[in-house]
């Protein structure tokens, strides 16, 4: 792979077009990729715009990290199944890499060239044909041939390409989406606009899985296991199938997401006419180089409607056997996992308070640096599922999870994020989500069951942990019985 690092004028924000192609080049058929700074525009808008040109892309959003990634089309892809998907990716990209010339403006940020973006799903089995997931395959991490990088205010554009270049018009390609970036710069909200409408759209469940009735039958059965010695913590998911009266706002839904809760990472991703997106605030890994975080988010509480009444609420919590005890098998997970690979590892000594918009959560913040630089994927490949999603022991839990859960989980609770060239990058839970075509929704929560689980109390958990997205989408149905 040659990098190639450029100086001067190019590094305008209003920077003219800049040439059709990396400075130096690649060889036959390789990867060509080159970055040059363009206008501010916002994310959501270019998202939406790509998404009604009807282009696969994809929506990486932390409003309050000031950092956006926008991918769209497909240069190349990595689509591995099986329990190895996450080695297999990474061998792929390196090797797409070998012979690559990458062209980025000298001392470019964290994000900015040629990166893939997508999910590497919950267990990497392959959805069946006429599954809902069954566009987005068991895993799927894409090199956009667009890709816009939003960071610390400075915006950049990057393109990529692995054919061979037309000869009759190199920069076709390049007008072409210049042509969206400024479709969508002009479609941009103004700085300070209130531009998240509200969802008053009536939702209709029309389907649950597990019910209430399967779901407080098997929320028993899980804490029996743990009650009885063989787990520890088991996770329980449940499917809400919803329908609106009329085609669902993916944009709309996407901006109150980002306006409701800033502190977690709004993604979105379109796959054959269907959009998985959500608003999650776990991390699974951020990497680069040797040094790496992740964090354990497990424990749940609601969120008050006074200040007073919500610091006890988040002190209770904090006070909780139950809560605690499932949020140190988590936290015990990581320190497991990474004390090996780790030269320095820094985990909390006492959980804190993450509060979202509905729900509040314990945290604690694992840090460290590695001995020998293992990159994302490696890393992922060794914390997921995490016991906030799976269980623990894993492979138990996993097993409980096949047999009784019911529903088929596809990129829900599984990594999602994006990669760099250099291995690194960051990987999210995709959490507080839902599969969105036309007029339907799916949608999935989770909770962590241990022995002293209460089915009535984890079913609310549930309903609050779907909240931020039903609201988001629409206006929400009455409960169930």
């Amino acid at each position: 792979m040659t990098v190639v690092e450029r100086t001067g004028a190019a590094h305008r924000a209003d920077a003219a077009v800049a040439p059709a192609g990396p400075a130096h080049p690649a060889a036959p058929g390789a990867l060509r990729a080159w970055t040059r700074p363009t206008a501010a525009v916002d994310p959501i808008t270019l998202f939406a715009a790509a998404r009604e040109d009807d282009l696969e892309a994809a929506l990486w959003l932390q409003p309050s990290a000031g950092f956006a990634l926008v991918g769209i089309g497909r240069a190349w892809s990595v689509e591995p199944a099986g329990v190895d998907r996450f080695a297999r990716a990474s061998t792929a990209w390196r090797g797409r890499l070998a012979g690559a010339a990458i062209d980025v403006p000298a001392g470019s940020p964290r994000g900015v060239g040629p990166i893939l973006l997508g999910g590497l799903g919950f267990t990497g089995a392959p959805p069946a044909v006429d599954d809902r997931w069954s566009p987005f395959g068991a895993a799927s991490l894409v090199l956009p041939a667009l890709t816009v990088a939003r960071v610390d205010g400075a915006t950049f554009a990057t393109i990529a390409e692995t054919g061979e270049p037309d000869s009759r018009d190199p920069r076709a390609a390049e007008r072409s989406w210049d042509a969206l970036i400024a479709r969508a710069v002009a479609l941009s909200p103004a700085s300070g606009a209130v531009v998240a409408r509200p969802a008053d759209i009536p939702l209709a469940r029309l389907a649950e899985r597990p019910n209430r009735a399967a779901w407080d039958r098997l929320v028993g059965l899980f804490a029996g296991a743990v009650g009885r010695g063989r787990l520890d913590k088991v996770v329980l998911a449940r499917r809400v199938d919803l329908r609106a009266p009329m085609e669902i706002d993916v944009e709309n839904a996407l901006r109150r997401l980002a306006a409701s809760a800033p502190e977690s990472t709004i993604y979105a991703f379109v796959r054959g006419g269907r959009t998985f997106l959500g608003a999650t605030p776990e991390r699974l890994v951020r990497t680069a180089g040797r040094d790496f975080e992740t964090v354990a988010i497990a424990g749940s509480a609601a969120r008050g409607t006074t200040a007073a009444q919500d610091a006890a609420l988040a002190a209770a919590l904090l006070a909780s056997e139950k809560e605690r005890e499932e949020h140190a098998v988590v936290v015990e997970m990581l320190r497991t996992s990474l004390a090996p690979l780790a030269e320095t590892l820094e985990v909390g000594a006492t959980p804190g308070i993450l509060p979202l918009r509905d729900v509040q959560h314990l945290v604690t913040v694992v840090r460290g640096r590695l001995r020998e630089e293992a990159g994302l994927l490696g890393l992922a490949e060794r914390l997921h599922p995490t016991p906030a999603v799976g269980g623990e022991p894993r492979a138990l839990a996993l097993e409980m999870i096949a047999e009784h859960e019911g529903i088929e989980r596809g990129w829900y609770a599984g990594p999602i994020g994006w990669l760099g060239a250099d291995g690194d990058g960051e990987l999210m839970v995709a959490l507080r989500c839902g599969l969105v075509a036309g007029r339907d929704a799916t949608l999935f929560a989770g909770c962590g069951i241990v022995a002293d689980s209460d089915p009535a109390r984890e079913w609310e958990e549930s309903r609050m942990k779907l909240r931020p997205i039903v609201s988001a989408l629409g206006r929400e149905p009455e409960p169930a019985a």
